[in-house]
């Protein structure tokens, strides 16, 4: 009867000294969160300052992290003469060519891979993964030659079209389809439901995760993509954000007007941050379910 006792009141110890554990440990893992986020925060912070900043004021203070007197005046150079509204504009275009590509194209592809059977399904999916450990500059010399050969040199579309199907984005889709039961398929196709249907009444409405992260992976892609875009595109007309961010640097090479440049990089910035801050839950359920099976 004593063991017995003992082993009772050895219970509630026991738990006791566990909650007393979490509720010391999880200040010290919030207060660790707090401070990485805070590390995280402090470029884009100075970053922000800096472009509400006088270009006088940044040479005489280049170390304050923010303004005495706050002016817009560099966002307003900055689309006035710098032409940085026909830059936003051809990076929006551009986004959304990929964007849609992405989507339309790795949402087929990976339900074909996922869900259906037929000849070369493996050959096809090795080919994916063998594309994804491919560098994109070992193909950027064959991709410029296809793409002058079509016509499509200095042109937002040849910008646009090597990313419209990015392996990864393929890769993304298939595994996520791969947690959809196959049960819920078979019994729409019993129902008399083509595989069209299935497709876009049943398959696309269950992958909302996916389609998510594809989105926001692939418009960071194509909205963070300087190489090839400075390659393709020729002529101020079809220069994306990150290209005349960059020319407009080099033009002023010999006054550098560092509140410009920060002006722009906030320009640049802040689309991803709005997109991501919409889909966040979204994107880390994509990622989350890509692990599934």
């Amino acid at each position: 009867m004593t063991a017995v006792a003992a082993l009772q009141n050895a219970e509630p110890t026991t738990e006791r000294l566990a909650v007393r554990r979490r509720s010391v440990s999880r200040p010290l893992l919030y207060g660790a969160l707090l401070l990485c986020a805070l590390l995280t925060l402090l470029p884009f912070v100075w970053v922000l300052g800096g472009s509400l900043r006088s270009l006088d004021e940044i040479r005489s203070d280049p170390g304050a992290w923010l303004p005495h007197h706050v002016t817009f005046d560099n966002f307003v150079r900055l689309f006035r003469t710098q032409g940085f509204g026909r830059f936003l504009v051809n990076s929006i275009v551009v986004a959304v060519l990929v964007v849609v590509g992405n989507v339309v194209a790795a949402s087929a592809a990976g339900y074909a891979l996922a869900k259906l059977e037929f000849a070369g399904k493996r050959l096809a999916f090795g080919a994916v993964m063998a594309a994804m450990m491919v560098p994109v500059t070992s193909v950027f010399i064959t991709q410029f030659v296809i793409t002058v050969d079509l016509g499509l040199a200095d042109t937002l579309t040849g910008i646009a079209l090597p990313s419209v199907a990015l392996p990864l984005s393929v890769f993304i889709m298939r595994q996520y389809a791969l947690s959809i039961p196959d049960e819920l398929l078979e019994a729409a196709r019993i129902d008399g439901a083509g595989e069209f249907r299935i497709f876009f009444r049943i398959f696309l409405p269950l992958a909302g995760p996916a389609v998510a992260t594809i989105t926001i992976m692939s418009f960071l892609y194509s909205w963070n993509n300087f190489i090839w875009p400075l390659v393709v595109a020729q002529s101020m007309s079809t220069y994306t954000l990150p290209v005349g961010l960059a020319a407009t640097s080099q033009a002023a090479a010999h006054v550098t007007d560092y509140g410009l440049m920060l002006a722009g990089a906030i320009v640049v910035m802040l689309p991803v941050l709005v997109l991501f801050l919409f889909l966040q839950r979204y994107f880390v359920q994509g990622v989350a379910g890509t692990g599934m099976r």
